[in-house]
């Protein structure tokens, strides 16, 4: 076999192959192996018609597609192989002449290979300075949440509805006077303030006394879930039941004491300053690495086949699609909700498919700069360390080669991103 690799445009490659009659003739012989069932004549045993017969009914070239399926794969993954092509998509058969039993074959296969990228930069990176500073404002506010979630609700005996009230109603939703599926509940209670509902409905609840009955009037977002409603004025029917409202405890010793194991006030705002500031360097050290790969995707020059943002995405929504299973939900219920077709669904997951191969290529780049490796005992170390977080058993992953080849690499992009993100100035 010869075979001649031209590069075409976009990260294409044409491989043109002139295979001996030879390795036809063999193909041949394994595909009427593969296919001798298939043939039934009478006076033969199923399976046991004998290949000149079958030749001679059914002419000369009955088994040549068969046999050039076998052959062309073979050649082609040996080509592969020998030629170190990091292919991303199928091939496809972009000429062959004509078969025959007694000349050498010629034929071309076009795939799309990892394209080739340059990156201009990985060290040296400028990124945003991140605050890891904790205030007194953000101890105050962890307080006042405490104090939220300690707090006790009472019956609001004279007044109407204000911000911060619980507001205790029905509610009935319309949409050209009709009303519509999940507009409605009763006795329902809602915090006014939260946010929870549209926007305008909870404010035109401010002001309502015990009894009170009120149309409001409402505009769904544009962006809202459900197509029927989204962008659309509605009237919701509202009554007032009850107004609750929270009595929020001191912010004494006695406070500590309650929520925590300190006797004091100030042992306590102490403690929590130095939790969060432990939290406010954890989100730090996301936040800079999330900073920097936007940064060194930027620095990373290529021309990434469609095709290989297709599979991306693929994957992805596979991914997506599983996640979805474990809440009890499809992937057809998913877009039924959101109003949208699987080529929306496609587009939604574009711009992250596109970053994630460039990261892919990007981190490629650096590991090669920095020579990463990574030892076994690391790779068998982390297996067993995500199967403890999962609850599975890690004796057969530790044995699954595919496992461990998966596990080096992100091991080594690991390595590599550390480098990325110790090298960068944040200003």
């Amino acid at each position: 076999m010869s075979v001649k690799i031209e590069k075409l445009e976009g990260s294409k490659v044409k491989l043109d192959f002139v295979v001996e009659k030879e390795k036809f003739n063999e193909a041949l012989d394994q595909a009427f192996k593969e296919n001798a069932g298939k043939f039934k004549m009478p006076g033969f045993r199923n399976g046991k018609v004998p290949r000149n017969v079958i030749e001679k009914t059914y002419g000369d070239n009955v088994l040549f597609e068969e046999a050039f399926g076998i052959l062309a794969e073979k050649e082609y993954m040996a080509a592969v192989i020998e030629n170190n092509l990091e292919v991303v998509s199928e091939p496809r058969l972009a000429k062959m002449d004509k078969l025959s039993k007694t000349e050498d074959i010629v034929f071309s296969i076009e795939v799309f290979v990892k394209p080739e990228a340059k990156l201009k930069k990985y060290k040296g990176l400028t990124i945003e300075k991140v605050n890891t500073e904790v205030t007194d404002a953000d101890v105050d506010a962890e307080l006042e949440n405490m104090r939220n979630k300690n707090a006790r609700i009472v019956a609001k005996e004279e007044g109407a509805v204000e911000n911060g009230d619980i507001a205790n109603i029905d509610f009935e939703g319309f949409l050209d006077g009709v009303a519509f599926d999940g507009g409605k509940a009763e006795k329902y209670d809602l915090e006014i303030g939260s946010g929870s509902f549209i926007p305008g409905f909870e404010e035109q609840i401010v002001g309502m006394k015990v009894g009170d009955e009120k149309d409001i009037t409402t505009t769904f977002p544009e962006e809202y879930g459900n197509q029927d409603l989204a962008g659309k004025e509605t009237i919701f029917k509202i009554k007032l039941h009850e107004i609750k409202k929270k009595e929020l405890p001191a912010l004494d010793d006695e406070f500590a004491k309650d929520v925590s194991e300190f006797d004091t006030l100030v042992e306590y705002k102490n403690s929590l300053k130095e939790k969060l500031a432990k939290n406010k360097e954890a989100q730090a050290k996301a936040e800079r690495e999330s900073k920097a790969i936007e940064a060194l995707v930027a620095e990373l020059e290529v021309e990434i086949p469609e095709v290989m943002v297709h599979n991306q995405i693929h994957n992805m929504i596979h991914e997506f699609e599983q996640n979805l299973a474990y809440q009890g939900m499809t992937l057809d219920q998913y877009m039924e909700i959101l109003g949208i077709d699987h080529a929306a669904l496609h587009d939604q997951f574009k711009d992250s498919a596109i970053k994630d191969i460039k990261l892919n290529l990007a981190m490629e780049q650096v590991v090669k700069a920095e020579n990463v490796e990574v030892t076994d005992e690391e790779v068998v170390a982390k297996v067993e360390e995500l199967c403890a977080a999962y609850g599975q058993d890690a004796s057969s992953m530790k044995e699954n080669e595919n496992v461990k080849e998966y596990m080096r690499t992100k091991l080594k992009q690991e390595k590599a991103m550390n480098v990325v993100v110790e090298n960068v100035k944040e200003k």
